[in-house]
């Protein structure tokens, strides 16, 4: 039941962007976050109440199936909720053990299953969605070993991590899509946490005595983590030109996902209070400082929190503010307010000087602004007005100054949370109406994690507190993968089929905004399914040769049907080639590898009607 001044307090926010405010934040948070965790329960199977028919341990992204049909699970949204889960255990709520356990059961599964990336065997392509769920399964690994069951640790946990991150050693440097699955590169989002997973799998690797087959490759990760800083800001996605800013949310919720209270703020891991993530998300905040881009930010004074989005050119459902992104602002903060209180010192460099002027305008580069411990009182009388402020008060005042600007955002979330207390992906950028996807699970997770921050609760296991130098030099490198069906958590026993690489290259000139994809007869190929067709990339696009191209692994001899299809812009139909094109897959190469694939390289060129944009 939502409690009657707050039914008062919220209704008709859907309506109307204007409100007035008379719950705080306090009493939002205290009655939001109970909420939030049911919200995010009910969208888990088997026995969520509106995740019907979803097997035991998945997360449906929302029950959303029309407009748009989110009934699905994403690894992403996936392994993020679980993440929050793992912490709600650790925090002392056991009821969702069972669930967690559920979950780790379904992702040993979900390795063995085909799909358009692959098979597990022999390369570990099926892995090939982003994995960012093996920190919160390691997690949950370091809890189960403090409770003595050693042997579920290394018999159901450690075959399932061990297949992540060898995915993430071999393949960490291929190009990939990031955070929103839009952009075909690297992505800093996707970057910093294949980092953190090889490291805090590693630390979990020594206490159990296990090999990590691909944790070598952490310090080459971390190396090519620096290069996403261009000067001014990090961004979003390098090795791309979509002409975009890379201004992107990306990058704030990338140090919130490898945040460790106990990490120094120059820990290369990029943590919230490094001068870098600072400069960067007061440049991503301003960027929506901007009536014209959201009109209900329109005369918010310039220290207080705006509604934000996805990046400023997003067009997504007319590009709008999303719950999990505005939330995630105010986690940030919290997250940088605690790590300068565990070091007990703020330091202001030329990067991050205009951010902490914004909360503290004496700021100085070079200063270092340190916490007063003594529990001594005044005994001296007031300050001169004269009198500059010592560096430990200017340290409470940045502190205070940061906390106050993080409760501004959570007041924006309140503001456009409906009465209930549901939260959907996005609300309108004009009227504040919640919009696209209904309950969606990852929003619930970021209110959740952020209520816990600013409650002081943080994640229990501190991975980055040991002193580390990003290599001055990259190394572009790989480690082979090792991979089995992690049998003991539930997985069947898959057997390996030798496969061959094919790269399917094909001539087809785009407008900005038009992409390729590859659908065929094979579950490699989504099996005539669009949705689950291959992407192609469009890094060797000239105007001389507009290449677009994709790798797939398929099973060695198999005769294989094709086309390429035109996805259009602003939601025109999809154009199919208008001829049906056939191989035959290498044969079986015993001698291969993924990085050294059997591979047959296609020369197509479209075939059929082209696409013009609609303009959106």
């Amino acid at each position: 039941m939502v409690s009657s001044s707050l039914s008062v307090l919220l209704a008709g926010l859907a309506a109307t962007a204007k409100h007035v405010r008379a719950v705080s934040v306090n009493d939002f948070i205290a009655h939001e976050k109970s909420i939030a965790l049911q919200g995010v329960l009910n969208n888990i199977g088997p026995d969520g109440s509106l995740a019907p028919g979803a097997a035991s341990g998945l997360v449906v992204a929302s029950p959303s199936t029309v407009n748009p049909n989110y009934y699905y699970t994403w690894t992403r949204d996936s392994a993020l909720t679980l993440r929050m889960l793992v912490d709600e255990l650790i925090f002392g709520n056991t009821d969702v053990q069972s669930v967690i356990d559920d979950y780790v059961t379904a992702q040993a599964v979900l390795q063995t299953v085909s799909n358009p990336s692959g098979t597990l065997l022999p390369y570990g392509l099926g892995l090939g969605e982003p994995k960012f769920n093996v920190d919160a399964l390691i997690d949950y690994s370091n809890w189960l070993l403090d409770k003595g069951e050693n042997e579920k640790v290394t018999e159901v946990m450690w075959p399932i991590i061990s297949n992540d991150i060898s995915y993430v050693g071999q393949y960490w440097n291929s190009s990939g899509y990031d955070l929103w699955e839009e952009v075909y590169g690297s992505s800093f989002f996707t970057t910093q946490n294949q980092y953190k997973s090889l490291v805090v799998a590693s630390q979990l690797a020594d206490k159990i005595g296990e090999t990590c087959t691909g944790c070598v490759e952490a310090d080459n990760i971390l190396c090519f983590l620096q290069t996403y800083w261009n000067g001014d800001y990090l961004t979003a996605n390098i090795n791309v030109d979509n002409g975009r800013s890379g201004i992107d949310a990306n990058t704030m919720l990338g140090a919130i996902s490898v945040f460790d209270v106990a990490a120094d703020c120059s820990h290369p891991s990029i943590q919230p209070c490094h001068s870098k993530s600072l400069a960067s998300f007061k440049v991503f905040v301003d960027t929506f400082r901007n009536g014209s881009l959201y009109a209900i930010n329109e005369g918010i004074p310039a220290k207080e929190g705006v509604a934000l989005g996805r990046y400023p050119e997003d067009v997504y459902y007319n590009g709008n503010p999303w719950y999990l992104i505005t939330q995630g602002a105010a986690e940030f903060l919290y997250d940088a307010v605690a790590q300068w209180n565990h070091q007990g010192a703020i330091g202001v460099e030329t990067t991050s000087l205009a951010f902490f002027q914004d909360l503290y305008p004496a700021a100085k580069v070079g200063a270092t602004y340190t916490k007063n411990t003594s529990t001594k009182k005044n005994t001296k009388g007031p300050r001169s007005k004269c009198t500059a402020p010592s560096a430990d008060d200017a340290f409470q005042a940045i502190v205070d100054a940061a906390t106050t600007y993080a409760d501004s955002f959570v007041a924006i979330a309140q503001k456009y949370t409906p009465s209930n207390g549901s939260l959907s992906e996005q609300f309108n950028k004009a009227t504040g109406q919640p919009l696209s996807a209904y309950d969606l699970t990852w929003s619930y997770a970021s209110f959740v994690t952020m209520a816990r921050r600013r409650a002081g609760d943080y994640p229990a296991y501190s991975w980055a507190t040991d002193p580390v130098t990003a290599p001055s030099v990259c190394t572009a490198s790989s480690t082979d993968g090792v991979y089995a069906a992690a049998t003991a958590a539930g997985a069947p026993n898959v057997t390996s089929t030798c496969t061959s690489g094919v790269l399917f290259v094909v001539n087809a000139s785009t407008y900005y905004g038009e992409n390729i994809y590859l659908v065929g007869n094979t579950t490699d190929l989504g099996a005539w399914d669009l949705s689950n067709a291959q992407p192609l990339s469009a890094n060797n696009y000239t105007s001389d040769r507009p290449e677009w191209y994709v790798e797939v692994q398929m099973t060695a001899g198999e005769y294989v049907s094709y086309v390429y299809v035109r996805e259009e812009d602003c939601g025109q139909a999809s154009i199919y080639e208008t001829v049906n094109r056939t191989l035959l897959v290498p044969a079986c190469d015993e001698s291969a590898t993924a990085n050294s694939p059997a591979l047959l390289t296609t020369d197509d060129a479209w075939t059929g009607a082209v696409g013009t944009s609609g303009g959106c």
